[in-house]
């Protein structure tokens, strides 16, 4: 999977007590740097800007006291929406069944890039990713450089369910 970015063992910990999970952290730009901050409640509920702004209010006084970024930048933090990054093996099991696109740093059967359902998983590997052709790949979480949810008709009236619960 992706590697940590260097913040998250100094940001996670902290947000993880407020009630939510890091979904990824990632620097965005060069010249003016964006620290984006994806977070998602842990008991499921729909994120609200409340949420987001106190979880940036929290990580700014973090990040003022500690300093550990080199010049200006700007604070994003936000939910990961209905197309999300899947960065962890429990994402790709909380989403298994669902369309997802999946880049690797080394083939996998000659591939590196893949779209298709997330089919099983296991501890340590997509068992049974199925792509449009039915082709099915094992793809190991080590080799996954980048993934996420592909917005599809099916994702969107599950989401809009959810909501109307």
């Amino acid at each position: 999977m992706q590697q940590k970015h260097p913040l998250y063992d100094m940001l996670a910990p902290m947000i993880e007590k407020m009630g939510f999970e890091v979904v990824r952290i990632l620097t965005i730009g060069v010249k003016n740097p964006t620290l984006q901050i994806m977070i998602e409640r842990k008991d499921r509920q729909n994120l609200v800007v409340d949420d987001c702004a106190a979880v940036s209010r929290a990580v700014s006084k973090v990040l003022d006291e500690k300093d550990p970024i080199d010049g200006e930048y700007s604070l994003e933090v936000s939910s990961p929406g209905l197309d999300r990054p899947l960065t962890k093996p429990e994402h790709f099991r909380r989403f298994a069944g669902y369309e997802a696109k999946i880049e690797t740093g080394e083939a996998v059967d000659g591939r590196k890039r893949f779209r298709g359902k997330i089919a099983d998983v296991d501890k340590n590997n997509i068992v049974e990713f199925v792509m449009d052709d039915g082709i099915v790949y094992k793809i190991p979480f080590e080799v996954i450089n980048k993934a996420k949810l592909v917005l599809t008709d099916e994702l969107l009236a599950e989401t809009m369910a959810e909501v109307e619960e």
